[in-house]
């Protein structure tokens, strides 16, 4: 198997060329072809982590998507958050979140706890 680490954009395209390939027809786990196939995929998702890293969501925007794909409105984040009108605080950056309100949307919601708290 002739791999290599993913050193510069040059390599990185190259990979990417030889893994689409994959997709287009996935070989069998636990075979030559899928084992390339496997240590081609972690090369080019550690090279993008380093290179492209993604970070995480503002609370607020982590809140406003989850009411947006779930079609929630204020009444419905009352039971997470408080009255009407501390929502819209929250919401308005007026009041930030407290522990218990990252735990209860954590819970009721299903938003990430990690994208609740912030950086």
């Amino acid at each position: 198997m002739n791999i290599h680490p993913i050193r510069n954009d040059a390599d990185y395209r190259n990979a990417l060329r030889e893994v689409s390939a994959y997709f287009d027809h996935e070989p069998e786990p636990a075979s030559p072809e899928g084992d390339r196939f496997e240590i081609l995929v972690t090369l080019v998702e550690a090279y993008e982590a380093r290179h492209f890293p993604i970070d995480a969501p503002d609370p607020i925007e982590a809140i406003r998507f989850r009411m947006e794909q779930a079609g929630l409105s204020v009444k419905d984040l009352v039971p997470s958050i408080g009255q009407p009108n501390r929502v819209y605080e929250v919401l308005n950056r007026k009041r930030g979140l407290t522990l218990e309100m990252i735990r209860k949307l954590h819970r009721n919601l299903g938003i990430p706890a990690e994208s609740l708290i912030g950086a």
